[in-house]
């Protein structure tokens, strides 16, 4: 019996759920972790699809600048930002602050 490998969705929400509370990460670096460094899209893609399981974090994926650029698909436009800055991060004009500081990077907090 063959084993089914996981969907690229199912490998992204593996690693989005590993993000810390407190913490943000870009949609490239996740897609550059999972081994398709063009990928990002399709990590928003992955996003957009997640907003409705409780269990993924989707408020800790930003843009590579910290923009909260996927702010308009949780069921309200500020929901995003909400989630986030009770977790105690930041948001100023839809950007994360100190986001060098709350940058996530799987590649050295992950052992895979």
């Amino acid at each position: 019996m063959k084993s089914e490998k996981p969907n690229y969705f199912d490998l992204v929400y593996q690693v989005v759920r590993e993000i810390p509370s407190g913490r943000v990460c870009p949609y490239g670096t996740i897609a550059n972790y999972l081994g398709i460094k063009s990928g990002a899209r399709m990590v928003g893609y992955a996003m957009n699809a997640a907003h409705t399981m409780p269990d993924v974090p989707a408020h800790r994926v930003v843009n590579r600048q910290g923009l909260l650029t996927g702010r308009h698909h949780f069921s309200t436009p500020t929901l995003m930002q909400e989630l986030l800055e009770k977790e105690g991060v930041i948001v100023e004009n839809d950007q994360v602050k100190d986001f060098e500081k709350l940058f996530w990077n799987p590649e050295t907090e992950l052992k895979v």
